[in-house]
Parts: structure tokens; sequence; C-alpha cells
């Protein structure tokens, strides 16, 4: 049935046309799941919200949780963020579900769209099924129709409706993520073998467009190359501020996704080399040392987003492995904390309980890379393996 078609129709078709191709829920169990963990951002602000207490299907049941994400689709192929893929959905929810598909747009955000599109494609593989197989072209449709023009990275949401969704976006992986999904396309692995010849050499030049806007973002201090900020201005291509707590800055966790990103690729050119190696001095020079992130019990209060039972602080520790905050300065690489109302604060202790414990300030994003990964790839590259 031609995507066009499959959209068009009404919900009673909608399903009924479902139930005519989808094999039962047995048929399609038994090869094993496909990883939900590309969701798990959307997963966890879904239960934030709306608690967790409501039937899923079982990470096997591909056929029904692809299937949830072919009517979560809307008809320029995007998806609204924040979405659990594996919820039961009722009569009521598919009813509302086909009329909100009848809009456009979507956003990158907590690792959204590229995730969908992945997943349908492997589904397409399991299962044979070819709608999936349509609904995860449509979503790479979407994904080359986004490049911003002026640099090659992506935004955040469109259409727009706050001053950052147009933003050519690092912060949740949104453009090293779509980057990476289209590499995979571009391989024909990961369930990609449909994407044909024409299709592939699309992504490849979306792909070396958003390559080159990546090393040109890079912020450098004096001439020196970092790390990477979490939005920049599509113009000017300078840092600039996310939502009001996210203020103009280096953003670790997300450079560390660049960098990742920079070393999955094959045969990497010296400029990448050099990207790499530049971040992973930064990293080594802003660890802050002699200090540890501690949890503690306290008061429950429920707050809009999410319920604190607990608090955080920070507190010496002589002993304590490094610790990275999240946001450092593009300036003077301090440390940039902030409230919900966007005021730059010296103190984690400045910050209000509800963003201390709603927001990840302070975490060990770098260790990793710095302790295994990029010592592995460094010796990979001269190698030339």
């Amino acid at each position: 049935m031609a995507a066009g078609a499959v959209q068009d129709l009404g919900l009673a078709a909608l399903l009924f046309a479902a139930a005519s191709v989808l094999p039962t829920a047995a048929a399609t169990r038994g090869s094993g799941a496909i990883p939900l963990d590309g969701f798990a951002d959307a997963i966890h602000h879904w239960q934030n919200t709306h608690g967790d207490d409501y039937p899923r299907h079982a990470p096997d049941d591909i056929a029904a949780i692809a299937g949830n994400i072919v009517l979560q689709q809307r008809r320029d192929g995007g998806w609204r963020e924040n979405q659990d893929p594996a919820r039961i959905l009722d009569d009521d929810e598919r009813r509302r579900l086909e009329v909100e598909r009848r809009t456009a747009g979507g956003s990158f955000d907590n690792r959204n769209v590229y995730t969908q599109v992945e997943y349908l494609a492997q589904a397409h593989a399991r299962t044979g099924i070819a709608r999936f197989r349509e609904a995860s072209l449509r979503g790479f449709e979407f994904i080359l129709a986004q490049q911003i023009e002026e640099c090659g990275g992506w935004p955040h949401t469109v259409p727009e409706s706050a001053p950052y969704h147009a933003l050519i976006t690092i912060a949740d992986e949104v453009t090293p993520g779509v980057l990476a999904t289209l590499r995979k396309a571009m391989a024909g692995s990961d369930g990609f073998a449909f994407v044909d010849d024409d299709l592939r050499a699309r992504a490849r030049a979306t792909v070396a467009r958003g390559d080159a806007c990546l090393l040109r973002l890079q912020v450098r201090q004096d001439g020196r190359a970092t790390a990477w900020a979490g939005q920049y201005d599509p113009r000017t291509l300078a840092p600039a501020q996310g939502r009001s707590f996210e203020l103009p800055a280096i953003v670790t966790q997300e450079s560390v996704a660049v960098v990742r990103y920079l070393m999955s690729i094959p045969a990497p050119s010296p400029e990448m080399v050099a990207a790499v190696d530049a971040a992973v001095a930064w990293f080594r020079d802003v660890a802050l040392h002699g200090v540890r992130l501690e949890t503690f019990a306290a008061e429950p209060v429920r707050y809009r987003y999410h319920t604190a039972t607990t608090d955080r602080r920070l507190v010496e520790d002589a002993d304590a492995p490094p610790l990275w905050a999240r946001f450092y300065d593009p300036t003077d690489n301090s440390v940039v904390l902030a409230t919900r109302d966007g005021e730059r604060v010296a103190r984690y202790a400045d910050i209000p309980r509800e963003r201390r414990t709603g927001y990840q300030w302070y975490g060990d994003w770098p260790r990793a890379l710095l302790e295994r990964e990029y010592p592995r790839w460094k010796r990979e590259v001269a190698s030339g393996d």
C-alpha cells in the first residue's frame, strides 16, 4: 500500500489494514527484542509526567511497538517528542493520534525522530511488513529536509514554538545522533538494506555537510579548539541559549557524544582526528578534583515535571574520582550554573531544589571515553585499522 494511501485512511480502515498485514505477536517474537535504549529519554519524560503505572507491550512484541510508532508519525514524516512507543494504546488514544498525525513537523529533542527511523528499519528487517519500511523512509526524508542550510546541523523542533527551537542543536545528541543514523543508512546496516542508491547518495551529501558543520562549531578559546556548545545561532554560529536555565555554554555530556560520533567514522580525516584530540585534552583540563556529588534523602516534593524524594549537594572529598560540570563558560571554562529563571549563580547550593533534582548539573560523562575508548581509538588510528 502506498504511504499516502495509508495516511489518508480513517481510523477503522487503518486498523483493518494493520490487522490484515500484521503477523500475530507470537509470530514476531522469538527473534529477540529490538532494543528500546534510544527511547530511554522519551520514556523517562513520559513517565515523569504521567507516572509509570500503565500497560506496555513486551519488548519482543516488535510489530505492536512498530505499529505504535507508525500511528504516532505525522504526515510529513516527523514525530512528537517524549512518547513511550511501548505503551498499549486504548481506542481513545488511537483516535487522538489519528487526528494528530494529520499535522506536520516534529522534534529531534531527547534523541527523537532518528530513533524511530532506526527502529522501523529494524522492524521491517525482522517482520517484512512494508508499512514499517515506508514509515522509516518518510522519517528519513523528514531528516534530510530539516538540515539547516546555513551550516549543516539540525534544529531542536519544527515548526518552532520557542526561541531555541530553530537553533543548530548539539544538546540531546540532535546533530551527532542524526548523522550517526544517516551513516548507518549509507552503509545499509541496522536494517537499512532497503535504502536505494539515490537515497544513499543524498544521505552521503547530507552527512558531508553535517560533518563539516561539526568541525566548524567546535568552540575555540584564543585559537585553541575545545568542545561543543549545546546550541548555536545558525547565522553567526555563536553559542546560544537553550531553555531558560541552559545559558550559552560548552556542554560536556553532548560533547562526549560528538567525540564518539567522530571516532566511529571509518578512516577519519586529519581534521576529525585533531578535533577529537582537542576535545579530549579539554575534558582533561576542565575535570574537577577533590569534590563529589552526594544524593541524600529529603522531604518529598511534587514539582511540575518530577517528584523529588532526595536532594543533592557538592561535598569535598580528596579521594573522589574526577567530576565534570555539565556546562562551562565558552570564554574562560568557569562552571555555568543557573536557576530556572535564567539567573547565573556561583554555587550549586544556590540552584533551587527543583532544578538541583530535576537536572543533572554534574556527572562523569567523559570517564569511559578518557580511560578506555579514546586510547583504543588512538591505537587503531595509528595502526590504520
